[in-house]
């Protein structure tokens, strides 16, 4: 008896692809990552890969821009749930659900991709693009001041920074302890226990 193989529908095959871009970019960043090694983890042919999103080049644009819409959505869902987004409380909620996210590493590190490649004139304007988009969020919809926001995002940069360094896998160094409990406060244990796997 052969076994029947179905395909998958479009929208299903590009998400697979997107988090195999995602999985690659964020273990070896864009310079390094091949379509071919994204083909390879999707489990499907490079020239569908490329087919699909023409350029490598693309395709880090759609994963960056996901990543993006990820943290929008994250956000957004923190507000849809605050009773009052005035709330002293609502800025731990958002980094809370920034937290749930970063667990993806493959999400956060391409997020760090993208925006260390502002130079670049078309992975640069996503990344403007992207950042800014974050920021109105929190503005306009949150409705954090502009000292908070930014106080928020210069957090949110450090709290990456050393998630994608693995830091808290090296939370037995006294320095990087430091650092740990400076940033993460009373979610130190916790952040060490999740993210030192």
């Amino acid at each position: 008896m052969s076994e029947i193989r179905t395909r998958l529908p479009a929208a299903e095959r590009r998400a697979s692809i997107l988090d195999a871009a995602a999985t690659v970019f964020g273990e070896r960043g864009y310079a390094a990552a091949t379509t071919d090694a994204i083909a390879r983890v999707a489990g499907i042919s490079q020239a569908y890969v490329v087919r699909t999103f023409g350029s490598k080049e693309a395709l880090f644009v759609a994963t960056a821009e996901r990543a993006v819409e990820r943290v929008a959505d994250a956000f957004r869902s923190v507000v849809a749930g605050a009773d009052d987004v005035a709330d002293a409380k609502i800025e731990p909620r958002l980094g809370e659900a920034y937290m749930r996210l970063a667990e993806d590493r493959g999400t956060l590190v391409t997020l760090l991709h993208l925006f260390t490649l502002g130079h670049d004139p078309v992975i640069g304007a996503v990344a403007r693009s992207g950042f800014l988009r974050i920021y109105a969020i929190l503005r306009d919809e949150v409705g954090l001041p502009s000292d908070r926001a930014t106080a928020f995002l210069g957090n949110g940069m450090l709290v990456s920074t050393l998630l994608a360094l693995q830091l808290p896998a090296f939370a037995e160094d006294p320095t990087s302890a430091e650092l740990l409990r400076a940033t993460f406060r009373e979610n130190t244990d916790l952040v060490t226990r999740l993210f030192s796997r």
